[in-house]
This record gives C-alpha cells, sequence and structure tokens, in this order.
C-alpha cells in the first residue's frame, strides 16, 4: 500500500532536497500521484530518524544516479529494509574528477581559469546536453522500471538537482505533466535548506569569499536555462517528446499508457 506523504514537507536532518512530486498538473487536466515519486540528494549521511521517514514511504525502489567517484567521496546509500537499491550512473565515474578535485581545493585564480566568463554555466549546459542525448539507455531502464513494478520510488544523485533533476524531468514528461510545471519544480532546488553543501579545503577565511562563492554559483544553482538546453537537445535530436519517447528510449505507447497509470492521479 503506497504511503501518503504528510502535506508538510519533512525536515529531514541528513538528507538534502527532499520532496514529494506529487499534485504537479498534466495537460489534459490530471496530477501526479502524491506518495509515488520522489526526489532528493544521497541518502548516505541519513540519520535513523531519516531512514525511519523514509522507510515509512512504502518505497519500492530507490534509483541512485552517483557514479564510483561520488560514491567515494560520499560513501553508499544508508540500507532501507525491503527496499531495492538501482545504481545507474548518469556520468562516467573519471568524468570531471580533476576538475571536481579543483573546484574543492582550488584556489582563487584556478577557480577563475575553470569558471569565469561564463566556463561554468557553459559546462552545466553541456552536461545536461549530454546527459539527454546520451544516456537514453539508463532513463529507458528506468522509465520501463516505473512503468513495470518500481513504485514508490525515490530518484537521488549527489545533489538531487542536476542527473536526478533530468531523470524527474524525464519521468514527468513521459506522463504529460506541463513543461512549465516541470521547470517550477526543478527550480524549488534552489531553496537553501535544499541546496547541497559546498566544501572547500583550506583556511574558512579564504575558501568562501564572495567571489569564490560566486564562480561556484552556476555549478551549484538550478537555472532553467540548464533544463530547457536538455529539452532543447531532445527537440534538435528527435524533433518532438513523442519521437524520443518512442524511438529515443523505446518507450511504446502501452509502456507508456501503464506509466501514467502508476503515476497519475
Amino acid at each position: 500500500m503506497t504511503q501518503q506523504v504528510p502535506s508538510t514537507e519533512p525536515e529531514l536532518a541528513a538528507v538534502r532536497n527532499f520532496r514529494d512530486v506529487g499534485g504537479l498538473p498534466t495537460v489534459d487536466g490530471r496530477r501526479v500521484r502524491h506518495g509515488v515519486l520522489f526526489r532528493s540528494g544521497h541518502l548516505a549521511h541519513a540519520t535513523a530518524e531519516d531512514a525511519a521517514f523514509l522507510g515509512s514511504l512504502g518505497l519500492h525502489t530507490v534509483f541512485d544516479f552517483r557514479n564510483a567517484a561520488d560514491q567515494k567521496l560520499e560513501g553508499p546509500d544508508v540500507e532501507l529494509p525491503g527496499v531495492r537499491n538501482v545504481n545507474l550512473p548518469l556520468s562516467d565515474p573519471a568524468d570531471g574528477a580533476e576538475f571536481w578535485k579543483m573546484v574543492r581545493n582550488g584556489d582563487l585564480d584556478q577557480l577563475r581559469s575553470i569558471l569565469a566568463d561564463g566556463k561554468g554555466a557553459a559546462r552545466m549546459v553541456a552536461s545536461y546536453r549530454a546527459i539527454v542525448t546520451q544516456r537514453t539507455a539508463e532513463h529507458s531502464r528506468v522509465l520501463h522500471a516505473l512503468a513495470e513494478d518500481s513504485v514508490p520510488a525515490l530518484m537521488h544523485c549527489a545533489a538531487g538537482k542536476d542527473r536526478a533533476g533530468i531523470s524527474i524531468a524525464v519521468t514527468l514528461l513521459a506522463v504529460g505533466v506541463e513543461r512549465e510545471a516541470v521547470i517550477a519544480d526543478y527550480l524549488e532546488s534552489n531553496a537553501k535548506h535544499r541546496r547541497y553543501k559546498v566544501r572547500r579545503a583550506g583556511n574558512p577565511d579564504t575558501a568562501y569569499t564572495p567571489e569564490v562563492m560566486e564562480l561556484l554559483s552556476p555549478l551549484f544553482d538550478a537555472r532553467a536555462e540548464y533544463l530547457s538546453a536538455a529539452f532543447e537537445s531532445i527537440e534538435e535530436t528527435w524533433g518532438d517528446l513523442d519521437t524520443y519517447f518512442g524511438q529515443g528510449l523505446r518507450l511504446t505507447p502501452a509502456a507508456r499508457e501503464r506509466l501514467r497509470e502508476r503515476l497519475v492521479d
């Protein structure tokens, strides 16, 4: 039996960016069902109380989109009894490892060299475009799993913003959620209590100066331009969403209808 999420969003102590995407409107006047699709940051540091709350949701599957480098940095997810954990990396474990090392440890000049003059935002746009065009097998697997038996489900990456954000967006579009509502949900990751905690080495007086944080902001912001770039790449590659789901993700009309039945009231 699917459990209903409390009307007040829970204050989880050590899981960032958790939320139920239930209630979002579809283009045909329906709404995403509450208690069937959740998103969050990683679960590696979840407290016993956090784990108890997550365990109360009746989850079938947790989709973890982190790669090996993420898991080495943060640790594996806590185990939730009776819940299947599917690790489905949406980026290569070696991709960007040196880049993120510089983000954590680099001095101001190094950060300027990789992030200033729009480089940070451009990197994010390119990443979003690549995830939707090059990771079709992974997104296909997620949607087919949801259509078959894997709900209620929780999707997460490290911050719950980028890889999970794209996967949630793809899922919501597949069941007909209005694009504006998909973007609005994505932008909720900017709320102060949801944002990923930036970790920098060295003296706090120099590691977190206003200029450093401004340079880093493109990496840790949820920006509509990023998700819009992903949508544009779908349309440039496949022409429209129906072709993307049918040809790109191999989702038949029957499977897509089963997905709607699972997720939409």
